[in-house]
């Protein structure tokens, strides 16, 4: 969850083209937002386990677009173009070191509530740790290691990942990461790299590719138009490409061959989500690009959704400038803080764990209720030119990471 880097009140841009740029950004986390709320707080799937809209639109694609654009976040915020290099480059470490730390433990405090939402902010806290030798460089250097990544790392974890599970307890955790999992350091760092909901070692290409995406002129049109045909085009085919070996190459029957679970709705998950689903026993489970799969298809998908989007909001932020993209504000203003409002959401839910919805609200009045509510407080926030609160305090930390290292080239995410 991406935090801007900037002081509590917000410093307006000078330039017109570099608030509408920030609008777009913005406006693509908010995005982010308000589709995993929808994952949270609606079925993924009917009652007869066929998906529904919101398993087929967001699953997935919501969470990955989240830490796109955090790798994007920290780009703008440690050189945009231009790379910190020497001194700087050290400082920027430290200060996303900081951030890294503030982020893992607001995760770790609602990891302590009950809920039946895959808290994302302790792997997201450890994948900030994990792109620390990559900040240095430029985009076309990260590019070839985000590519590298989607296509080897999946292959990695098929084959180490029956290791961990073969342990006795299993190194999985099965629950969000609390600070009670910190004297369980084993389990606990298997779970976040390879065995939980958001396999750290898979998705830093996510965030290699958001690193890479923020190193690009991100105010021309041209490259604007390149991350929407592009990320669309890449989306498209990894899909094809994913649904044509699984369901007209024979990997279905090879994939309910090693389940040996007859009526298990696999065709539907292979739509929707296999979290929770061991994939091992037959290659034929690194075709797939399912969601949340983490394979090469998988990755490519989503991650080319994420492209698309970004270049999207960064397109319609372009096209408001005499009113400085201020249509795009009930996105942008939520888009800004996403780190108090993604927490709020999380222990409002909690809230509701294992209880009956009030009488006459349904899912997805829930939903219409805390989207509205987010998309309020965020053009509250904007117009007043505050931070949220914890984004006023990862921006502190981020600060008191870069003290006494010199001049630090700026940037806004």
């Amino acid at each position: 969850m991406e935090v801007p880097a900037s002081p509590l009140r917000r410093r307006v841009p000078s330039a017109r083209k570099a608030s509408t740029r920030l609008a777009g950004i913005d406006a693509a986390r908010g995005v982010a937002l308000l589709g995993m709320m929808a994952t949270h707080l609606m079925p993924i799937f009917g009652p007869d386990r066929s998906p529904t809209w919101v398993g087929l639109v967001f699953s997935g694609r919501s969470a990955a677009l989240f830490a796109v654009l955090a790798g994007v976040g920290l780009a703008l915020s440690s050189g945009r173009q231009h790379p910190p290099q020497g001194g700087e480059l050290w400082a920027a470490r430290r200060g996303v070191a900081l951030r890294a730390v503030v982020v893992a433990v607001v995760g770790l405090l609602l990891g302590g509530l009950e809920v039946d939402i895959a808290v994302i902010l302790v792997q997201y806290a450890l994948l900030f740790l994990c792109t620390l030798p990559f900040l240095g460089l430029r985009a076309p250097a990260l590019a070839a290691w985000a590519g590298g990544w989607m296509l080897f790392s999946p292959g990695v974890a098929f084959l180490l990942r029956p290791f961990f599970l073969a342990e006795e307890p299993p190194l999985r955790l099965g629950h969000n990461p609390g600070f009670e999992d910190l004297g369980m350091p084993g389990p606990l760092l298997a779970d976040l790299l390879l065995t939980g909901y958001y396999p750290a070692l898979q998705w830093l290409s996510y965030l290699l590719l958001g690193l890479a995406i923020g190193r690009l002129d991100l105010a021309r049109t041209a490259v604007r138009l390149m991350l929407l045909a592009g990320g669309a085009a890449m989306a498209v085919a990894a899909r094809l490409l994913g649904n044509a070996a699984i369901f007209d190459w024979g990997g279905l029957a090879a994939l309910e061959a090693s389940l040996d679970s007859p009526g298990f709705p696999l065709e539907s998950h292979l739509r929707v989500s296999l979290a929770g689903i061991e994939q091992s026993g037959t290659l034929w489970w690194l075709a797939a690009a399912a969601p949340h799969s983490g394979t090469t298809l998988d990755l490519a998908h989503t991650a080319g959704t994420a492209a698309a989007v970004v270049g999207l909001c960064l397109l319609l932020g372009g096209v408001g400038r005499s009113g400085k993209a201020a249509w795009l504000l009930p996105l942008s203003g939520a888009g800004a803080m996403t780190l108090t409002l993604y927490t709020l959401h999380v222990w409002v839910v909690s809230g509701f764990h294992g209880k009956e919805l009030p009488a006459g609200l349904t899912p997805e009045g829930m939903y219409l209720i805390q989207a509205l509510c987010a998309v309020g407080v965020g053009m509250l926030f904007a117009a007043c030119r505050w931070r949220g609160p914890l984004e006023w305090i990862a921006h502190r930390a981020t600060a008191l990471g870069r003290l006494r290292s010199g001049k630090i080239r700026r940037g806004r995410a």
